[in-house]
């Protein structure tokens, strides 16, 4: 099976290709494509850019374009839940979108029975197994993602709070869900936290983004063992 790994940003992007064998890139709709395998499992990478749009047009032509069966968005968050620190990791468990009105996936394609698009089960499990076989900088937690596009000041950060209760906020992650959903393939999103509403990172934020990256890429890294050796048995 070939595995799909969706990054916002070409820095969430640089900690896989050094680990990736075998490699090769082609381009479409103005996306460069990385593929290769990573731990046994034969992988295509890239970076979409910021924002739902470019994610979800990535996610498709991932499924389209490369016939992979399954995909990781894997990159940085921010802190929502005041108990996550910086460089924190979470893993999602559903995501939805803070800024769309619900009925407009309820009561309107893809007919949603909630608002939020629900992770793989098997990949869930499978998260569990790799993050007990490894050590990472600050503590991994599994739990809801919201995505919007819009930068979280303090009145926001209350409303989405109080609304959703996610641990973390980013701009991509419910459209790759979405994506995924409609097509009928796995998803799950590993995200590590670059600021909260405690510490926002703003004097160190390019070096926050860098390490947040190269987390959850050990993270992704160690999930795509556990599916090779899953496949192999």
């Amino acid at each position: 099976m070939r595995v799909g790994i969706l990054c916002a940003s070409d820095s969430e992007l640089a900690p896989f290709l050094p680990i990736m064998e075998e490699g090769r890139t082609s381009e479409k709709a103005m996306l460069k494509f990385h593929e290769g395998k990573i731990n046994g499992m034969t992988v295509v990478a890239l970076f979409s850019g910021v924002c739902k749009v470019n994610a979800a047009i990535a996610a498709q032509i991932l499924i389209d374009t490369y016939g992979v069966g399954m995909i990781i968005n894997a990159g940085t968050a921010g802190g929502m839940n005041p108990e996550l620190e910086v460089f924190d990791s979470v893993i999602s468990t559903e995501a939805a979108y803070h800024d769309v009105a619900p009925d407009i996936l309820t009561e309107f394609h893809p007919w949603l029975e909630s608002v939020y698009f629900k992770a793989d089960r098997e990949l869930l499990d499978l998260t569990q197994m790799a993050v007990g076989k490894m050590s990472t900088e600050g503590k991994v937690y599994w739990g809801r993602m919201v995505t919007g596009e819009v930068f979280i000041a303090d009145e926001g950060r209350e409303k989405i709070n109080e609304q959703f209760a996610p641990l973390t906020v980013d701009m991509e992650t419910a459209s790759i869900a979405h994506v995924c959903y409609v097509n009928s393939i796995p998803f799950i999103s590993i995200r590590s936290v670059t600021d909260t509403a405690a510490h926002s990172g703003t004097g160190h934020f390019e070096e926050n983004c860098k390490k947040a990256s190269e987390i959850a890429k050990d993270i992704t890294a160690a999930l795509l063992t556990e599916l090779y050796n899953k496949q192999s048995s």
